[in-house]
């Protein structure tokens, strides 16, 4: 049975496991796991933001991030911000990725959040799929510009 819980330092090593274990986050992810280390070490001084990991028989099996986010728009709701989403390859299709997002709704509902919000690589058709079946719904178009 899957257990989600706040992630650890120890924890990042498999995290960035679960980030490079697609096309995608094999070609952006790194494997100088010392900037991995120093980004956890900052999101934990960081209200409102928490990595979360999945565990399984001692086996960290997903990931995601959440950020509760204040702001004036929609009545000055709280939203939630779903980020960095990973199911263990050899684990997709069994529930887990449902699971997560439940816990990720407990913890939105518990702090304080309105609205969960999440954004994907327009390249994931399965993902926008697994999405549209949670009852997310394609509202918004994203822009991303690199500052590096």
């Amino acid at each position: 049975m899957i257990r989600f819980r706040d992630a650890t330092r120890a924890d990042v090593p498999a995290v960035v496991a679960l980030l490079t274990d697609d096309a995608l986050g094999a070609t952006r992810e790194g494997d100088d796991l010392a900037s991995y280390l120093a980004a956890f070490d900052a999101m934990q001084t960081e209200r409102g933001n928490t990595l979360i990991v999945g565990e399984e028989d001692g086996r960290v099996v997903a990931t995601y991030q959440l950020t509760v986010i204040s702001g004036l728009s929609l009545r000055a709701s709280r939203r939630a911000q779903v980020e960095s989403v990973r199911v263990a390859t050899d684990l997709r299709g069994q529930g887990i990725g449902a699971a997560m997002f439940a816990d990720a709704e407990a913890r939105a509902r518990a702090a304080g959040c309105r609205l969960m919000q999440l954004t994907m690589n327009a390249t994931r058709d399965d993902a926008r799929r697994f999405y549209e079946r949670l009852g997310f719904t394609p509202s918004h178009i994203g822009f991303k510009r690199d500052l590096s």
